[in-house]
């Protein structure tokens, strides 16, 4: 397991944090109140350790075959359903979405091999990441990959925790499946495009995990 480089920040601010806390109490309190010190120690390591859990990247073998989709994110699929897509394709799709808890793995992988033709961030609400229309309304990160296949978008949808969404892609670029392409901080959703023909290999309420398990094939 590696800590990936977005945690870099976040987890030095907390380890200061985490020493300025506990080297206080421990020279206010440690005399009359030593009940105090031991339980602050004992929440604050817990709170840190989760802060550099959630960075983390666990070593996986990752799935790789051109005529499957693999789940660009850890999570668990709460949509599978026919819908419009207004933003690019203009017309009916088959939608996957998986919400991603504070505890899963950020870490969001290219779920196919080919082409970024469509790369577009949008600003908006932070409604929570399972309401109906944080698809459309949230803050969120639009990328499409198109090969032999056909086209696929991949939609990165900030949540009522996540502020912010790193995305690493641009048009032009040729991408790899299981190759990381962006993370989003502390809690979200991924939702996946694929074409009508497409066969959705998840179920509803399935926990999957990202660049391993098989979305979709065609």
């Amino acid at each position: 397991m590696t800590i990936h480089r977005e945690g870099y920040r976040s987890i030095g601010i907390g380890v200061l944090i985490y020493g300025l806390l506990n080297f206080l109490s421990f020279q206010l309190f440690s005399v009359h109140y030593n009940w105090l010190v031991i339980t602050l120690w004992v929440v604050t390591t817990g709170l840190l350790l989760f802060l550099i859990s959630f960075f983390r990247i666990p070593n996986r073998a990752l799935t790789i075959n051109d005529n499957q989709v693999i789940c660009p994110a850890d999570g668990t699929v709460v949509v599978i359903e026919e819908a419009v897509d207004d933003e690019y394709f203009k017309e009916k799709r088959i939608q996957v979405s998986i919400f991603m808890s504070p505890a899963n793995v950020h870490v969001n992988r290219n779920g196919m091999s080919g082409e970024i033709v469509y790369n577009k961030y949008h600003k908006g609400k932070y409604l929570v990441a399972w309401h109906p229309k944080s698809s459309t309304e949230n803050e969120r990160w639009s990328v499409v990959i198109k090969n032999n296949h056909g086209e696929v978008l991949f939609k990165q949808i900030a949540g009522a925790l996540a502020k912010r969404i790193c995305n690493y892609t641009k048009v032009g670029m040729q991408v790899k499946q299981g190759e990381e392409y962006g993370f989003i901080k502390f809690g979200s959703r991924v939702d996946v495009l694929l074409p009508l023909h497409a066969k959705v290999n998840v179920q509803m309420n399935q926990v999957v995990q990202g660049g391993v398990t098989v979305l979709a094939s065609f």
